[in-house]
């Protein structure tokens, strides 16, 4: 394995309070905050938000005044997004947005982005799904312009900008770093070209290995960028009483994706489920050792960088998932950090 950035390890939350939940929306915020607080003090890295829209459970529609929270309540966690659903963006005004978080945290905002697929919410918003790929990659550049501080001027077919310049400037040099998500080739193409990391979903021969032949043939270093997941773990001694739960909240999100899938014509079920099997994104749960085990096989088998955890499933309220975050943070973090820097 050639060399690459030291590994981070975090949480995502998409704030999803399905049916029968004993928990209001505040509520729900509330524990969620609770709980990023606690992983900051616990040495976790990293902390990311989704987005979708429209959705009867809450799925988390906003994520920037999350973000701000977040960013006010911590010290060290990088918070960013796996995805921000570009074609849903004004760039210019999601650039002023991130620049002024990223003064709020210290320099501490990411972004991950992708083109979306759900039909329901290119509707919501009077977007034609068919502009998805311009709009997404529009906004890349814009907000690529936008973090260098300088006047510029954009001319695109979505978008137009004249002599424009976002302040304040970003701690960050060159801004916040942009993340693309990719389930086939042309997306890790895309990404590869556009100088992003990278947020695989699908085979790695058609997501990871195009995007780092396209690094390397642009003459960039892979150990560069970074390959970030969300791969979820609990770690637990008894898990034929811990699992069921766990995988009741995951047959309850993966119908609703399903039925998007369905209602979009996409073929991005075929993506995930033919040819090669894709990289695994199912959970690893387990006492210490199979955690570890596992998580190692797999950081070092994709050569992932960022790997993220489910902070609290549908349905579960944040404080289920604290011990197995604390037996994570004083065994099996320190283990991959060990091997992975």
């Amino acid at each position: 394995m050639s060399p690459r950035p030291p590994l981070r390890v975090g949480a995502c939350y998409d704030f999803r309070n399905p049916p029968g939940s004993p928990l209001t929306w505040p509520q729900l915020y509330g524990a969620v905050l609770d709980q990023i607080s606690w992983l900051d003090e616990l040495g976790f890295d990293l902390v990311w938000f989704t987005e979708h829209h429209f959705v009867d459970d809450g799925y988390l529609p906003s994520w920037i005044p999350v973000a701000g929270a977040v960013a006010a309540r911590t010290r060290h966690v990088r918070i960013s997004s796996d995805i921000t659903l570009m074609p849903f963006q004004e760039p210019l005004r999601l650039a002023e947005d991130l620049a002024v978080l990223d003064n709020i945290s210290s320099g501490r905002i990411e972004i991950g982005v992708g083109m979306g697929y759900a039909l329901h919410e290119f509707e919501g918003f009077g977007i034609p799904r068919p502009q998805r790929v311009s709009r997404t990659e529009e906004g890349v550049e814009v907000l690529q312009r936008a973090f260098t501080g300088e006047r510029f001027t954009f001319r695109g077919r979505r978008y137009n900008y004249t002599n424009v310049r976002v302040t304040p400037t970003p701690v960050q040099s060159g801004g916040p770093p942009i993340w693309m998500a990719a389930m086939g080739r042309p997306g890790a193409e895309r990404a590869a070209r556009l100088g992003l990391h990278l947020l695989p979903q699908g085979a790695a021969s058609e997501v990871l290995d195009p995007w780092r032949f396209a690094n390397t043939s642009a003459g960039v270093r892979n150990e560069d960028r970074r390959v970030g997941i969300i791969r979820p773990w609990f770690v637990t001694d008894d898990r034929d009483r811990d699992w069921p739960a766990i995988r009741a909240a995951e047959r309850y999100k993966a119908a609703i994706y399903a039925d998007w899938l369905t209602a979009s014509g996409d073929n991005v079920s075929l993506q995930l489920t033919g040819g090669d099997q894709p990289i695994p994104q199912t959970w690893v749960v387990g006492d210490e050792h199979r955690v570890t085990t596992e998580l190692s096989e797999f950081i070092e088998q994709y050569g992932i960088t960022d790997l993220v955890t489910w902070g609290c499933p549908p349905g579960f309220h944040p404080d289920t998932m604290n011990e197995s975050f604390e037996r994570f943070a004083r065994s099996v973090l320190p283990e991959l950090r060990a091997r992975f820097g």
